[in-house]
């Protein structure tokens, strides 16, 4: 489960990932993961969840810097609200969680992995040369399905006015449907 971002912050990570990303190893969007796994099974309940929790409007994220990730590099972000969105999905799920999604939530979105660690720095020294600390907004919850390789979105639960909720379903081929609950 991700954090959709805003259009412009999306596609500024998307091009670094593009760019510094291992080809052959780049199966998904630059994104912000909320959860690494949840249980297939619940899917229904998932999406109930969410939208029970979805904020009315998008909820504001700061990009204070970037992360060596040893073989990567990410930038780090903070958001109060966010971590309390993240908070209040746990609770209900932690049965459910894996070790690696119950550990601290530390809010980035990965430009580069999978690299030699001289690659790393290098990369991390080129983007903090012309850092500076902007704001983003997170707009949704995406819930995707792994398959083996590439992701598939299957969900999204947009951040607006609850009454009624949208959500997104999408399908194979680029076709998607929107369902509106009242």
């Amino acid at each position: 489960m991700t954090l959709k971002l805003d259009t412009d912050t999306f596609a500024r990570f998307d091009r670094l990932c593009r760019e510094h990303f291992p080809a052959k190893l780049n199966h998904l969007s630059a994104h912000l993961t909320l959860f690494h796994h949840l249980p297939g099974e619940e899917r229904a309940k998932v999406e109930a969840d969410l939208r029970a929790v979805a904020p009315a409007t998008a909820v504001e994220l700061q990009v204070t810097g970037l992360r060596s990730l040893g073989r990567g590099v990410a930038f780090e972000m903070t958001s109060p609200p966010l971590n309390s969105l993240r908070a209040e999905l746990a609770r209900p799920w932690a049965h459910g969680l894996t070790p690696q999604d119950r550990q601290g939530f530390r809010p980035h979105v990965t430009v580069q992995n999978k690299v030699t660690p001289e690659e790393a720095r290098a990369l991390k020294a080129l983007l903090t040369a012309d850092f500076s600390p902007f704001t983003a907004r997170g707009e949704g919850f995406q819930l995707w399905r792994y398959l083996n390789g590439p992701w598939a979105l299957e969900a999204e639960v947009a951040f607006s006015v609850k009454s009624p909720t949208s959500i997104y379903l999408h399908r194979p081929r680029g076709c998607f449907l929107m369902c509106t609950l009242i």
